[in-house]
């Protein structure tokens, strides 16, 4: 069939069917479709939309576009969580021992920071000497052995993905929930998993905006999930504010740690708990998540979960003496602290203009080939609902770099809201969908 015909169907809002998707995505993983042609189609797909039959079908093309993960006599179960995106968001350097050490198996791909949002490659690689490129049969014998691996995807999965991504993000196709999801869920499916758990991001700091929005999404996701024969929840959570108190790369594995040991800020730790609660259940570890929630924190507070990341450094090359002593990790040479405007009570910290301060230190990138810089970023020393005075500290900044500074310091004053009366803290988990 032609790639204009193809094109042109969907231009004037038809259904394509199962074997148009199948040829455009063949298209796309062995070059004949140009770039032109590709371009087109994801334009109209965004203009037009697709159908949930349509979603699932792109979906499958996409993980038939190259290999699966082989954990063919391994026991499992495997089970595996994604975010779509936040700031301050270290989930999964904690889900991933901690799930393991509840008996399950995580195999989990995760990505890098690109834009206001950090990626938890970025941050897995401040511990030094850790690696997270890992070859196949690596990934499989410290999955077998530890229980749990954090790699970056390897040029066999969903290979169709990369190409298509990398067109979205300069043709203004990015936002389309058919192709994000079919994106995310590629991946997941061909890692092998028989659970996915998905943190759906809402608010300032997220992809999206608006509970709305992120309820269509997370309906999507588990929707098409499902119909690719994958076991698949989401929680819709809140992204206003940064999650935790570290932004940027090394200080939030300091942070995860301290979450492992079973401290940490106590949004944070919850959430981690409730995320693993429903992957221990969605794997059938144990279908009861308040049961889950109690083998989880009973991981965190015995010590399993953090011998599991200590084990996985070890097993990636990297220091594991940086679970006692953070002093090992990456530290920026400088700090400049940006001060509450007057007196009041924080209400806000717009988590957008946090992450973007966070990239402005070096801790992110605009490019895919940028470089990080693993030691800098923000920490936030007064949470929203926090009384301050005029002058008092409320964020401070990480930096090795003076030029850096200015823009940085101007996205963190704006991020800064202070009024006269507290407001009703909003709820960090905001629904779900199963």
């Amino acid at each position: 069939m032609r790639a204009v015909d193809v094109i042109a169907s969907k231009r004037d809002g038809g259904a394509l069917s199962r074997e148009e998707i199948a040829a455009f995505v063949r298209g796309v993983t062995d070059g004949s479709w140009p770039d032109y042609q590709i371009s087109a189609l994801l334009m109209a797909i965004v203009l037009r939309g697709m159908t949930a039959d349509e979603t699932t079908w792109l979906t499958e093309a996409m993980v038939e576009s190259g290999g699966r993960v082989d954990l063919s006599g391994l026991p499992g179960p495997f089970v595996d969580k994604h975010s779509t995106g936040g700031v301050g968001d270290k989930t999964s350097l904690v889900l991933a021992p901690l799930v393991a050490a509840c008996g399950g198996m995580v195999p989990m791909m995760s990505g890098r920071a690109l834009g206001h949002t950090g990626g938890t490659l970025d941050k897995l690689e401040a511990i030094p000497g850790l690696t997270t490129a890992i070859d196949p049969d690596g990934f499989r014998r410290q999955l077998e052995s530890i229980g749990c691996v954090i790699a970056g995807q390897t040029e066999t999965i969903a290979p169709a993905d990369r190409r298509m991504y990398a067109l979205r993000d300069v043709t203004g196709t990015v936002p389309s929930i058919p192709l994000i999801v079919a994106s995310i869920l590629s991946k997941k499916i061909a890692e092998g998993i028989d659970g996915l758990v998905l943190d759906v991001k809402a608010g300032r700091g997220a992809f999206m905006k608006t509970e709305e929005q992120a309820g269509e999404l997370a309906r999507a996701l588990v929707g098409t999930g499902k119909r690719a024969g994958l076991r698949t929840e989401a929680l819709i959570t809140s992204m206003e504010a940064p999650l935790g108190r570290a932004v940027g790369n090394a200080l939030e594995v300091a942070e995860a740690i301290e979450i492992l040991k079973g401290r940490g800020p106590r949004e944070l730790r919850a959430l981690c708990i409730e995320l693993a609660a429903r992957m221990i259940a969605i794997a059938r570890l144990d279908p009861d998540v308040e049961r889950a929630r109690t083998r989880a924190s009973e991981a965190l507070g015995s010590g399993r979960a953090l011998e599991k990341f200590r084990r996985m450094i070890v097993a990636q090359g990297g220091d594991p003496r940086v679970v006692d002593d953070g002093g090992l990790l990456p530290a920026a040479p400088q700090t400049a602290r940006v001060p509450a405007p007057r007196d009041g009570v924080v209400t806000g910290l717009h988590a957008e203009l946090v992450g973007r301060a966070t990239v402005a230190l070096g801790a992110g990138r605009t490019r895919v080939d940028e470089t990080v810089d693993h030691a800098v970023g923000v920490m936030v020393l007064a949470a929203p609902g926090t009384p301050v005075a005029a002058g008092d500290p409320v964020l401070e900044l990480h930096y090795r770099a003076e030029k850096n500074l200015p823009e940085a310091l101007q996205f963190a004053a704006r991020a800064i809201e202070v009024s006269d009366v507290p407001v009703p803290a909003r709820p960090l988990i905001l629904g779900e969908v199963t």
